[in-house]
């Protein structure tokens, strides 16, 4: 090796430039055998010091972001890109692409370089406006806004379950559709992570399901560099990860020359065939590699290098200090030519993929169904026609609605955090998803909230699928972030929440969810139901499966809910507008009272309603089943419902008071629970916190005399 170059370089195989990699060779090697050998990997190691040398500049000219990771997993990158994953950039959304997630979004020039220079809609402008306003490369990677990401990550260790969810849909659709000669599904899912994406819980909790379930399609790279962003790793963490995914089921493997070609491709070359078993790649990177004064240490994780030390890194990679965002011709030539061979493969499948539908017309009916995910008439008027018995707790009419949903849909499918009997949640025609039985429309994630949430989202990714989970109301607060992230991805996620106030009663506070629906009310993009009796119930999934661009939470009781009679609005009349005017007032004189109410409350509102119109008042009831489809609906419609003189306001709701006042005002009236709840039988509960007719009309007729 040319003199100079550090102990550790030595040791690891690495830090060779641009320029002496090429000179040594010459050196050494006749032209024969470099082009025979050698070629590719010089090729990848000018590539992995682009992927560098675009990282630094992206994140130094923005003054902000992360270069370590980048740095580190060049080599990786640019083999991946380069050599292995099997993907079309002029068609990013193939069905059997390879998928590739990076769950330390963190790093996300990392991805953003390979992906322009692969040949995705990813520009050097593009680069060069990294973490701007309004531009392709946010700081963290997000599904939206770049072509080739496939999933929103940056919190940790949520990639890490999004890709077991992947594995897991396409392990489910390659079972599905696959028929002999004709792999439809094959492709791998692989994703990169650092410490702290497999320090956090969720990480975990997915990993133990992949390695239940055998996903032999399911490669996970360890970028372990030992390194955090307040320390090193040995400040905080000192288990052998390597034994924990071992004990999880998982085989793994390791590379720990990490700038070294030959392995990397020795070590990958074995994880594209057949595997077993998810596979954990422990990548022994150098963070910030290349930064002669930071590499190795948490001072290159998150924040720029600083000019100084930009030129001394660049120096050290030998890369060219002027023009900044450089990639060589080489490269550029490189990555035409490896689109050329990969569009040869993609036309391959093509053309397998068309005679497959010949063969198979009613499968092929089925795949597309599944992509388009669209209501069909039949399902619409089989809600409308179903029978359900009442009264009936709202987790109960869910569990017939879900049936009747499972035979029109076939991207539906459920699963729940160990509490499928409770939650309802159960899919009664079909089998349970095992690890050598991929046809089931039941997943059992055991209870692991947070996982569960992040990986339904994965599989959401992929295009083929509705998931339903399901958990206590309560529990919502362990799977918030996935549930964000799903908002954020417009990711059509459909959340079930039962046991959902108060009214769960003797189970007492710690599982009687108060604030959870305001929490959730005030999520962007996050459609919230609780709906007050059956036709509600029905309505609510109606627009659930409808809708594709947002998760939507079910919020269901318990307790039984009786039959309404007022409830006798169509869907466009009613549910599909968030809030509607449930019982009429008289028009020849002034309101009274006006009764907001959600849920199990609905029916006690109604019957406050009577009981007031027995003492000849004037009384509107309005059922509120999602506070956000109200709020989207245009001005004039929002003014006919709650708009003018509605004499005195109330809402009646067993959960936080907080959100109400748009609808009720700071003179109205609060029928709700602000603190935590009780453990009692429920009518005790509810007596306790004043959810009966007697108080709301004694409270009531107390600010409020008879108007005619």
């Amino acid at each position: 090796m040319q003199e100079g170059i550090s102990e550790f370089d030595r040791k690891n195989c690495i830090s060779w430039s641009f320029s002496s990699c090429t000179l040594f060779l010459q050196k050494h090697l006749n032209s024969k055998q470099l082009t025979d050998e050698f070629m590719d990997k010089e090729i990848l190691k000018q590539v992995a010091n682009t992927v560098r040398g675009l990282s630094i500049d992206g994140v130094q000219k923005a003054n902000s972001g992360h270069p370590g990771l980048p740095m580190g997993c060049a080599s990786l990158g640019a083999y991946l890109y380069g050599e292995h994953l099997r993907y079309n950039s002029k068609d990013p959304s193939w069905i059997n692409r390879d998928i590739m997630v990076l769950s330390a979004g963190h790093g996300s020039m990392w991805l953003y370089s390979l992906l322009h220079l692969s040949g995705y809609n990813v520009s050097l402008d593009d680069l060069m406006q990294f973490r701007q306003l309004n531009s392709k490369t946010p700081g963290h990677p997000e599904k939206l806004d770049t072509e080739g990401v496939e999933v929103t990550t940056g919190p940790l260790g949520q990639g890490v379950a999004n890709a077991v969810g992947f594995a897991l849909a396409y392990s489910m659709l390659a079972k599905k559709f696959n028929r002999p000669g004709y792999e439809i599904f094959n492709n791998k899912v692989y994703a990169l992570a650092g410490d702290g994406c497999l320090m956090e819980g969720v990480s975990n909790e997915a990993c133990a399901l992949a390695g239940h379930l055998e996903l032999k399609n399911l490669v996970l790279f360890y970028d372990r560099n030992w390194v955090t962003l307040d320390d090193f790793y040995k400040a905080s963490a000192s288990e052998n990860v390597a034994m924990r995914y071992q004990a999880m089921g998982w085989e793994v493997c390791e590379i720990s020359q990490f700038n070294n070609f030959d392995e990397i491709h020795s070590t990958l070359t074995k994880l594209k065939g057949y595997q077993a078993k998810p596979i954990l790649c422990i990548y022994d990177s150098t963070i910030g590699y290349g930064s002669p004064n930071k590499q190795g240490t948490n001072k290159s994780h998150g924040s720029p290098l600083g000019p100084d030390e930009v030129k001394l890194a660049k120096e050290y990679l030998g890369i060219p200090l002027e023009p900044p965002f450089y990639v060589p011709d080489e490269v550029k030539k490189f990555f035409k030519n490896r689109g050329e061979k990969l569009s040869v493969d993609y036309h391959k499948w093509q053309d397998q993929f068309n005679d497959w539908k010949k063969q198979y017309p009613e499968l092929a009916k089925e795949l597309e169904a599944m992509h388009k995910q669209e209501v069909p008439t039949a399902l619409v008027d089989a809600l409308e026609q179903m029978a359900i018995k009442t009264p009936c707790a709202g987790r109960a009419a869910s569990h017939d609605v879900i049936q009747v949903l499972a035979k029109h849909i076939p991207s539906f499918l459920t699963g729940s955090a160990d509490l499928s009997e409770s939650d309802k949640t159960h899919l009664s025609d079909y089998p349970t998803v095992t690890h050598d039985s991929m046809e089931g429309r039941n997943i059992k994630f055991g209870v692991r909230e947070h996982g569960m949430a992040a990986i339904a989202n994965g599989m959401a990714a992929t295009g083929f699928f509705q998931p339903t989970i399901g958990t206590f109301f309560c529990f919502s607060d362990y799977m918030r972030p996935a549930v964000r992230l799903a908002a954020l991805s417009h990711l059509p996620v459909r959340f079930v929440w039962t046991h959902d106030s108060i009214g769960l009663g003797e189970d007492g506070p710690t599982h009687q969810a108060v604030e959870q629906l305001a929490s959730l009310r005030a999520m962007p993009n996050f459609y919230l139901f609780r709906p007050g009796d059956e036709k509600e119930v029905r309505h609510a999934w109606r627009y659930a499966v409808g809708h594709r661009t947002a998760p939507v939470g079910m919020v269901l009781s318990r307790q039984n809910m009786p039959k309404i009679a007022l409830c006798t609005k169509s869907y466009e009349e009613g549910v599909s507008r968030g809030a509607y005017v449930l019982l009429e007032e008289k028009k020849d004189c002034p309101i009274d009272f006006t009764l907001f109410a959600t849920g199990t409350e609905l029916s006690l509102a109604v019957d406050v309603a009577e009981k007031l119109k027995s003492m000849h008042k004037n009384v509107r009831v309005v059922s509120v089943p999602c506070f956000r489809l109200f709020h989207e609906q245009p001005q004039s419609y929002k003014q006919k419902v709650i708009g003018g003189n509605l004499g005195v306001r109330a809402a009646i709701e067993a959960g936080s008071s907080f959100g109400w006042a748009e609808f009720v005002g700071l003179d109205g009236h609060y029928f709700t629970v602000d603190t935590f709840g009780k453990s009692a039988p429920l009518k005790d509960v509810y007596n306790h916190f004043g959810l009966t007719v007697e108080n709301i009309v004694n409270q009531l007729t107390k600010s409020r005399s008879c108007t005619c």
